[in-house]
């Protein structure tokens, strides 16, 4: 059985038809207009159109950045969107003729990684996606779980730091602020401006402005402000899937996201972390802390699996 699954991002539409072993048959990429959400369902239509010509295609998922309802149709809000009480299942099921299912995107990559990825065989999954932000999903006994109304696992939302950094998203102190591409950045600046002489390497990089790839690549090159930010973010990280494992208490703990591709930098002190801030640290099994393996595919693939299992 055939099924489509599309990641819509703040840039750009990614589409793949999937088959129910989470393979994808074919992939194709598209430019988002984030400003004109008639656009995007359009976008995706095509899209779709495109993909399922001359196949047998039965749904359509699509993983939105944003607070999708619990009937999985309509996206109630999207920060990098421009979309506010969006019907998208309506508008899209309309345009192509075909079942579609709308679920929010880290949702979707956490299905994707634990039904075809890093997860499998896990039945108490934590997924994260370190970005700009922090996305997650929480697959338990392995369904998705998503909340009364739709909205749940916004884990990178968790306040961790009383009168903290602002969030984007109203609060103060919001993990994400403090474990994201965004919080390494914002520490790495902070330190090379304190002390410029501990961080020769990545001023000589950044030429002026210092972003994420300059950090990582000082870090390897040895700069000793860069290595301290990442030391602070996978401290952070491992506080934060303490807190959560206190809660959810999952078996493992599965880390993506464009971070995650400098995860030599900072997992294994991630994990002494998550290990020494654990409750009941020494009298309870310590969950595993895996990472992702689908990549910027997980999305596309987790979205096509949950229309499938609609």
């Amino acid at each position: 059985m055939l099924t489509i699954g599309v990641d819509i991002g703040g840039t750009k539409v990614a589409a793949g038809v999937v088959d129910d072993q989470g393979k994808i048959v074919e992939h194709t990429l598209r430019p988002t207009a984030a400003d004109r959400p008639d656009v995007v369902a359009e976008t995706v239509a095509d899209v779709v159109r495109e993909l399922s010509a001359g196949r047998d295609v039965e749904a359509v998922g699509v993983g939105a950045a944003g607070f999708v309802d619990e009937t999985r149709s309509v996206v109630r809000f999207a920060p990098n969107l421009a979309w506010r009480e969006e019907p998208l299942q309506k508008k899209i099921s309309g345009l192509v003729g075909l079942p579609v299912v709308i679920e929010n995107d880290a949702n979707a990559m956490a299905w994707g990684e634990t039904r075809f990825g890093a997860g499998r065989g896990q039945s108490h999954v934590v997924c994260l996606t370190l970005g700009t932000g922090i996305g997650g999903g929480l697959v338990f006994d392995g369904a998705l779980y998503r909340g009364r109304w739709g909205m749940g696992a916004e884990l990178g939302h968790m306040q961790v730091q009383p009168g903290g950094r602002p969030c984007g998203c109203g609060n103060i102190g919001c993990w994400e602020q403090y474990a994201s591409g965004q919080a390494l950045v914002k520490e790495a600046r902070e330190l090379a401006e304190a002390a410029p002489e501990r961080a020769q390497i990545l001023l000589g990089l950044a030429g002026g402005k210092i972003e994420g790839e300059e950090v990582t690549e000082a870090a390897r090159r040895g700069d000793q402000v860069s290595l301290e930010a990442f030391g602070a973010l996978a401290d952070w990280l491992g506080q934060g899937m303490a807190d959560l494992a206190a809660v959810l208490d999952p078996g493992c703990f599965i880390v993506g996201g464009g971070v995650s591709r400098a995860a030599d930098l900072f997992i294994d002190r991630a994990r002494e972390s998550f290990a020494r801030r654990l409750t009941g640290h020494g009298h309870r099994p310590l969950a595993e802390i895996r990472l992702a393996e689908l990549g910027a595919s997980a999305g596309v693939v987790g979205a096509a699996d949950l229309a499938r299992q609609r």
